[in-house]
């Protein structure tokens, strides 16, 4: 095989990688559900939330808020808003992508002759 024959075919294989990545993150996160911790919801149980605090008997009447609880992307949204759930699944995308290409460069620079 030609090399720029698979230099072609690995471009198409990393485009279409990249294209259902992206399409998966940006349409199946609005099907997914709000409330997607199993662990979060058996916690509350045995308490009813009123207007922020849980009220009633359950584990996570004293559990605080994670550190990261006001980061841009907490709770599987942007900035808060629940309707840009697939918005945040794209930029996770893109970011996990850049973050292994960039060590997968950088490991492989090392390793090389």
């Amino acid at each position: 095989m030609s090399t720029p024959l698979r230099n072609r075919r690995y471009v198409a294989f990393l485009g279409g990688f990249l294209l259902v990545a992206l399409l998966l993150a940006g349409g199946a996160s609005y099907l997914a559900s709000g409330s997607p911790d199993g662990l979060d919801a058996v916690t509350q149980t045995g308490c009813s939330e009123t207007e922020g605090s849980l009220q009633g008997q359950c584990i996570a009447q004293n559990a605080g808020d994670h550190a990261t609880a006001e980061s841009p992307f907490a709770d599987y949204a942007v900035g808060g808003d629940d309707t840009l759930t697939g918005v945040a699944g794209v930029v996770g995308v893109i970011a996990t992508l850049v973050v292994a290409g960039g060590l997968f460069w950088v490991l492989r620079r090392r390793s090389g002759p």
